[in-house]
């Protein structure tokens, strides 16, 4: 098992990334709340990691703090998540929210994030419940804000914002639409996502 990986950031397309660990290339699958805090190109980076062994690939998914590993892992228990929609789901919204959702029986937010009906969300909360009650997220993730998007950076972000959106699982149409109504001028494709994101849950 592959548990961490320190090394230089040579690409990241969310959701996928890649790492140079000593001249190999690691492609790594990441949430969003992961890519928010990626430095630039070329700096080092440290990952917790969980390696999901199939029948026809290996997938690696980072992560920036044991707590979102701890949660992935938690969700991919779940009868019917899968890896992807567990990424699908922290990029989403947030642990802390996540937690409120699952302690509130608010079946209504989870339902907005894609790939989760309504059967999928309550079986998140049976099933999530007990594993959460003492849930303690103490890390303090900090999301680079939107307006500190390095100008160099942006260019083709609306682009490389759908296909992200598209990735996690929102149909073409849908994405589209989330990026339309997100101010797009001087924003990387992250800040984008993360708007978009953050639009979708709260409608």
């Amino acid at each position: 098992m592959i548990g961490r990986l320190r090394g230089l950031l040579a690409e990241k397309q969310p959701p996928r990334l890649l790492m140079d660990v000593n001249g190999v290339g690691y492609e790594v699958e990441a949430p969003m709340s992961t890519f928010y805090q990626l430095p630039a190109l070329g700096k080092e980076i440290v990952l917790y990691t969980h390696l999901v062994v199939r029948d026809d690939a290996h997938l690696l998914f980072g992560f920036a703090s044991e707590t979102e590993r701890r949660l992935f892992r938690a969700l991919i228990k779940v009868n019917g998540v899968g890896a992807k929609l567990a990424l699908t789901i922290l990029s989403g919204i947030s642990a802390d929210e996540f937690a409120r959702c699952i302690r509130d029986d608010d079946t209504a937010s989870l339902v907005r994030l894609p790939g989760v009906g309504k059967k999928t969300a309550e079986r998140l909360i049976v099933e999530m419940r007990d594993r959460l009650s003492d849930w303690q997220i103490s890390d303090g993730i900090h999301i680079k804000a939107a307006a500190d998007a390095d100008p160099a950076s942006t260019g083709g972000g609306v682009k490389d914002a759908i296909a992200a959106l598209v990735s996690l699982g929102y149909k073409p149409q849908e994405a589209s639409r989330l990026i339309s109504k997100v101010g797009t001028e001087g924003l990387d494709s992250e800040a984008l996502i993360r708007a978009a994101l953050k639009q979708a849950v709260s409608r």
